[in-house]
């Protein structure tokens, strides 16, 4: 049976509502600016989470714009910026599903189409309301025709489209949610990448925080093989709010605590710890999934870096305690889970790498001894698996080999990589 993705434009695609960033053009020299803004805004909202109907705040927030056409070329010069990260690294499938991506929006066209066709979405498949101008190119109004610019609007299209197949809707607002609410769809996700509205994701079928989130739960091709939403990032101890931000930033499940609570150590992808912050032995043994450790400051003494290499961890620490290993350790993290980079690990072979597209990336941890390169590529090639790209490095008791292959996988080549007998860790990147 046909798939369908039915995707929201405003804090969905892009981080932002495309008309209170209009506002914000239009408004610039306004003397009431800020008041206009102000209300502008709480019309997005109330719509957004259900509270006043969507055309009454449609209408409202066109008529305070003050806007024409040459405001619309600098928001669409801002929204081309401002799309979605995990829209963004997931461009491959948005193109290969051309024909099942559907944009449906209470936005515009005249500032959606530039910003998502560049994407591989195709013009037919963008539904929108559209302005109305006077000969000056002001902004007028809209079609009031378009059921769009209606309550429900999103329901009454969808009910005229007569679309064969299972429809998956995914969006931020009440509108979005509608389309559960309606029968017509099979689920709504709650796209929380950018904004969460209680209202709405209490009643959606699964809470997606980003793109990644909802290909990986659909078993759907994507950029990554494991959402960064879903990989524990635990933070523990007195962290500058700098650190925190850089990782919630990028998209990880951020915890922070005083002290490193049992209750997560089996759980816990990655760990950031305060300057001052000892983990035993013991606790770190039960970490079974960290992957990655970052110090703000000098661990030796604080943890057992003989252990963190028997179980494949990366250390990230700052020998001298400056004041810019705040930003730099969080960064350095966030390099080794997104791409592999072990570059000025404490324990790990200095490894800077390119992110590369169209392929996978396999990272292989391993005890340092002759012989494992002939026995991995001896996998690959049993498998008939093209390698792009190979790069090995070693230190100490450490080997660390990256593979970027050209096609798919299936779980045997994955159990065979992990049961050669050296092996500490294994972990698919993308």
């Amino acid at each position: 049976m046909k798939h369908y993705y039915i995707i929201d434009f405003d804090s969905t695609f892009t981080q932002v509502e495309a008309l209170d960033e209009l506002a914000r053009i239009s408004l610039e020299h306004h003397p009431a600016s800020e008041l206009i803004y102000t209300e502008i805004e709480r019309l997005t909202n109330a719509a957004m989470e259900g509270n006043i109907s969507f055309r009454e705040s449609l209408a409202g927030r066109v008529k305070l714009l003050q806007a024409n056409k040459s405001h619309l070329e600098k928001l669409i010069s801002t929204l081309k910026k401002k799309v979605s990260s995990s829209f963004s690294r997931n461009r491959v499938f948005l193109r290969e599903h051309s024909e099942d991506v559907l944009i449906v929006s209470g936005g515009f066209k005249e500032f959606i189409t530039p910003v998502v066709t560049p994407y591989g979405i195709k013009t037919e498949n963008i539904y929108a309301n559209t302005f109305t101008f006077d000969e000056e190119g002001n902004i007028t109004g809209y079609d009031e025709d378009n059921p769009l610019s209606d309550e429900g609007g999103k329901v009454k299209l969808l009910k005229t489209m007569n679309l064969d197949g299972t429809i998956y809707g995914i969006g931020d607002g009440y509108s979005d949610f509608q389309l559960k609410e309606s029968g017509l769809i099979e689920k709504f996700f709650a796209f929380t990448e950018n904004i969460e509205r209680k209202s709405v994701s209490e009643k959606a079928d699964h809470i997606t925080p980003s793109l990644d989130e909802f290909l990986y739960v659909n078993h759907l091709p994507r950029a990554i093989s494991y959402p960064k939403n879903r990989i524990l990032c635990l933070i523990v101890g007195d962290v500058p709010e700098i650190a925190i931000h850089l990782l919630r930033r990028d998209g990880f499940s951020i915890r922070h605590k005083e002290t490193l609570e049992e209750k997560y150590v089996k759980d816990i992808g990655m760990l950031l710890l305060a300057n001052g912050i000892a983990i035993t032995d013991e606790e770190l043994s039960k970490a079974e999934k960290l992957k990655t450790i970052g110090y703000l400051g000098n661990s030796k003494g604080h943890l057992n870096r003989a252990l963190c290499n028997e179980m494949g961890i990366v250390l990230f620490d700052d020998k001298k305690g400056k004041k810019r290993s705040e930003e730099f350790i969080p960064k350095r993290m966030a390099d080794f889970i997104n791409k592999g980079d072990t570059a000025m690990s404490r324990n790990f072979p200095n490894m800077q790498l390119p992110r590369m597209h169209q392929a996978h990336r396999l990272i292989h941890i391993h005890k340092n001894v002759p012989g494992i390169m002939a026995q991995i590529n001896n996998v690959f090639a049993e498998h008939h698996i093209n390698i792009v790209a190979q790069f090995l490095m070693t230190k100490g008791n450490i080997g660390y080999v990256i593979t970027d292959i050209s096609k798919g996988y299936d779980d045997l080549l994955l159990k065979e990589l992990r049961q050669i007998t050296t092996t500490i860790k294994l972990r698919i990147l993308y």
